[in-house]
């Protein structure tokens, strides 16, 4: 049980941080290019950007799950098991990511940009070649921990059905009071974890040229 609980789980948050990276990245570095003295300086743009990512951010998880069910049952016809928890696992974790890939991206010196920018660089060439490859530490960084948010995230879907260690653990370790079960899926969650962390600590820290 605990071997296809780690399945479900590994399914879920691994299609999960593919969409919101993803999305996550789109976001983020348009929050950086709309603002204000942007290479693609838009306000209202920005303002709107702003508001959907702080109401996505203040939602816990749990009420996020439920109150979007109608959606997650248009999207993907049902709302129990591992398929449909991917749906409210990317829409939490898209504006988490995206806030932080904002940060990341901010932290390239305005200085570097009107460099680039003197010697002739398109916007295409600024966005891809120098913020996004100048800030892939942070980026790298901040997946990470939105991987970390997920897995943890996961494990809540088990409250309505979502499968994976967390449903494993309600059904069996906490309904059933079977104590093994509980502390098996404690001990393998916190070893994944571990594991994503040293992984994403270590690829950071590779790209970092600082």
């Amino acid at each position: 049980m605990l071997w296809q609980g780690l399945r479900e789980t590994a399914y879920m948050v691994g299609v999960a941080t593919l969409l919101s990276a993803v999305g996550g990245l789109l976001v983020g570095v348009l929050l950086v290019l709309t603002d204000r003295g942007g290479l693609l300086a838009a306000r209202p743009l920005n303002a709107l950007l702003g508001l959907v990512v702080n109401v996505g951010r203040s939602l816990p998880f749990i009420i996020l799950l439920v109150a979007i069910i109608p959606f997650t049952r248009a999207l993907v016809g049902t709302t129990i098991g591992t398929t449909a928890a991917i749906v409210p696992l990317t829409v939490s974790a898209i504006p988490f990511y995206a806030r932080i890939v904002e940060a990341a991206v901010r932290e390239v010196g305005r200085d570097v940009i009107d460099a680039a920018r003197a010697m002739g660089a398109s916007r295409s060439q600024i966005i891809f070649k120098l913020l996004l490859r100048e800030a892939r530490p942070g980026l790298v960084a901040g997946l990470t921990i939105t991987v970390v948010a997920l897995i943890g995230y996961s494990a809540m879907a088990g409250v309505v059905g979502g499968g994976g260690l967390g449903d494993l653990a309600l059904r069996y370790g906490y309904q059933r009071f079977e104590d093994d079960v509980m502390i098996g899926t404690v001990v393998l969650l916190v070893v994944v974890v571990q594991l994503v962390q040293m992984l994403g600590d270590l690829v950071a820290r590779r790209l970092s040229h600082r």
